[in-house]
């Protein structure tokens, strides 16, 4: 029961990150169309100069939080060292992007004017997702110090090294090969 801790709190943030990181790719790639086409008088698309920056790494932040939920949700399934390190990795990228994503967006809310609500409803979504991204980050490395919440960096039986293929032991000889 103590080893499922991680996935039990990973499950839900992962689904959670996964429909935000879709609604930021839906959000910001109306906006971006709509600001493509010069029309920024309707309603929900007008901003700033700092607009089309924020709309091009929103779109990058949201195809790559997709993408590395989708690795996400394989390790959870297995829940091994193995699948462990590509979602790590690839969450991590993730946050990166989000994180400059919140940048512009801060800046973008900064400057001012008139903002449409769905290039506020986008920025408010791109915020959140930060601070949620980096708590899904810690949750995946926290296996780096306990096995309690993940499968652990350094525990041999994730790497099915620990027993043989019906459970028992492995057996070494003397010149260190399986028998």
């Amino acid at each position: 029961m103590a080893r499922t801790v991680g996935r039990n709190v990973a499950v839900p943030l992962l689904f959670l990150n996964l429909i935000m990181y879709i609604i930021v790719v839906g959000f910001a790639s109306w906006n971006l169309n709509h600001f493509i086409n010069g029309q920024t008088n309707h309603p929900g698309v007008p901003g700033n100069g700092a607009t089309f920056y924020f709309l091009v790494f929103a779109i990058l932040a949201g195809v790559v939080g997709v993408a590395s939920k989708l690795s996400g949700a394989n390790h959870v399934r297995v829940w091994r060292n193995v699948s462990l390190a590509s979602a790590s990795s690839s969450s991590v990228i993730a946050w990166a992007i989000t994180a400059l994503a919140f940048g512009l967006a801060c800046k973008e809310i900064h400057v001012g004017g008139y903002r449409g609500w769905r290039l506020r409803v986008l920025e408010a979504f791109i915020i959140i997702l930060t601070f949620s991204q980096l708590i899904y980050v810690l949750l995946l490395h926290a296996g780096m110090f306990s096995g309690k919440y993940g499968p652990g960096y350094r525990d041999p039986d994730t790497y099915g090294m620990g027993a043989g293929q019906g459970g028992e032991p492995i057996k070494v000889g003397e010149t260190g090969t399986r028998i």
